[in-house]
């Protein structure tokens, strides 16, 4: 007689719903790669027009924690949005007001002068030769040549970037589509978020629910961490290098400066590549004033300091789950497929795919494909009683 439990089902009954369960798993693979290659198709297709829709949406994932505490302070979602969307609206407006203009001056002066810091830093080499060991004194011909094309393959990469972004989307009606659209696409889908959220919750597989709302749950967090967390640590660097380079003295300071903090992201990387500029900018300003030097230096340290002690700790937490080398992959495999509007979803698709990964692993190193005959036997609930009354 069978048990309660079912162990002794028939084997035609076992083989059927085998044979159900491989049959329903194939058509859940079937359908979220069709998915996957509908969305595909449909970035590729319409990429040209995505970037104001993808910026309303990133604009309106970053604010719904604001407007959720307005909410939990007795405000409507409409007052909220609104009072929200108008405030960043004005703080937008004043920097493409006062900012933007010092940076475009800024940035074509600095790639104006670039040949010419490069004499000079030729120049500086020649002539403190005595303060080099000898083994550079000895290269130093070569030392030379190869930083000059160093600095021009550097220099031409920026302009390529610039380049390629301009050439995917950015030119002056999409710019100015950009303004106008984002900021009534990021209104409606702020104003509706949680509802939108209950609504695709509402669509999920009843036998799946719990495993993706647990899924959905670790890419919010992870997503959340970067772009909430991540972001704000790379605009407070940016602010701090940029102000504490301008009140040095630095030329470019407040471009090196915004520049270092935006990428600052790539852990070490981000601030290494603004370091370096800004030491090569003051020494061909300050020479021979270390002073000066060592202040622009300090001003890399002190920001360092703030990002390792109070930034990281308190914005991001341990980890948003994202590995620098993962997240650049995505950066370039995303900008080179859909453009710029691929790099702004490079992140929330890392995400995905990393905690995709992650729980295809964990389901792996549960499987009998793992453990084969190795697994080791469930207790039952008589070998538990028994257990239990030892």
């Amino acid at each position: 007689m069978a048990d309660c439990g079912g162990r002794d089902r028939p084997a035609s009954e076992v083989i059927m719903t085998t044979h159900i369960d491989r049959a329903a798993l194939r058509r859940q693979i079937f359908f979220w790669l069709l998915a996957f290659a509908v969305v595909v198709a449909f970035l590729m297709v319409f990429r040209s027009i995505l970037l104001p829709f993808i910026a309303g949406m990133a604009l309106a994932y970053f604010l719904d924690p604001v407007a959720d505490w307005f909410e939990r302070r007795g405000f409507s979602r409409l007052m909220a949005t609104f009072a929200i969307l108008i405030a960043f609206i004005a703080l937008f407006a004043i920097a493409l007001i006062v900012l933007i203009p010092i940076l475009v001056t800024q940035a074509a002066d600095l790639g104006g002068k670039i040949p010419g810091y490069i004499t000079q830093l030729q120049s500086l080499l020649t002539s403190e030769t005595t303060l080099l060991p000898g083994w550079i004194s000895s290269q130093l011909d070569q030392i030379k040549d190869s930083f000059a094309a160093l600095l021009k393959e550097g220099a031409g990469l920026v302009g390529t970037i610039f380049q390629q972004i301009w050439n995917s989307g950015m030119a002056l009606l999409d710019i100015a589509a950009l303004f106008v659209v984002t900021p009534v696409v990021a209104f409606y889908l702020l104003l509706d978020w949680d509802n939108m959220v209950e609504k695709v919750d509402g669509w999920i597989p009843r036998d799946h629910v719990d495993t993706v709302r647990e899924l959905a749950k670790q890419v919010d967090a992870t997503i959340a961490g970067f772009v909430r967390g991540q972001g704000s640590v790379c605009i407070i660097l940016g602010l701090i290098y940029a102000v504490g380079l301008s009140l040095v003295g630095l030329n470019f300071g407040l471009l090196i400066g915004l520049f270092a903090g935006l990428i600052s992201f790539i852990p070490y990387v981000g601030s290494m590549v603004g370091l370096v500029l800004a030491v090569v900018v003051a020494i061909v300003q300050f020479w021979p004033d270390f002073i000066m030097i060592g202040a622009v230096i300090a001003v890399f340290a002190l920001g360092q300091f703030f990002e390792g002690n109070i930034l990281q700790p308190r914005l991001v937490g341990k980890s948003v789950g994202l590995h620098p080398v993962w997240l650049m992959f995505a950066l370039f495999a995303f900008g080179a497929l859909f453009g710029f509007v691929g790099m702004l979803i490079a992140v929330p698709a890392a995400a995905s795919v990393g905690v995709l990964v992650r729980f295809a692993i964990s389901r792996y190193l549960d499987s009998d494909l793992y453990h084969g005959t190795r697994r080791p036997a469930p207790l039952t609930a008589g070998t538990a009683d028994d257990t239990t009354g030892d």
